[in-house]
């Protein structure tokens, strides 16, 4: 059985800074791609970014590239969102996601694991 558990959300103000992270058990975890997703109320899941197992091949969106960055510690199977120059819009509850097999998508329904997430807020 796969557990994914997010930690580090909270209340910060714009212009501020998160670090999220998610605890993996249950399978090789050096063996999967990872993904952080988020969903604000009334919105659509959207992809954030992801990595692939060997921490070379990351993708993010487009509103968070250079502002947020993905990595992982395959020896704490662990992945980690560092999210910088947060902005309002950026308030939504974060996933974090694990797929099999080496290549990175921003599709949802291709992660087949999910943590329950952690909520982020960013006030103006």
């Amino acid at each position: 059985q796969v557990h994914l558990v997010e930690s580090g959300g909270g209340l910060v103000q714009a212009g501020g800074s998160l670090r999220l992270s998610c605890a993996a058990s249950g399978r090789t975890f050096s063996s999967y791609v990872m993904g952080w997703f988020r969903q604000a109320p009334g919105k659509e899941r959207e992809f954030v970014a992801a990595i692939r197992s060997d921490g070379v091949s990351i993708d993010y969106t487009d509103s968070v590239k250079g502002r947020f960055t993905i990595s992982r510690d395959n020896a704490k199977n662990t992945v980690y969102l560092q999210m910088n120059s947060l902005k309002p819009e950026d308030t939504a509850v974060y996933y974090c996601a694990q797929r099999p097999g080496m290549v990175l998508t921003p599709i949802p329904r291709r992660y087949d694991y999910w943590g329950q997430g952690t909520q982020v807020t960013v006030s103006s």
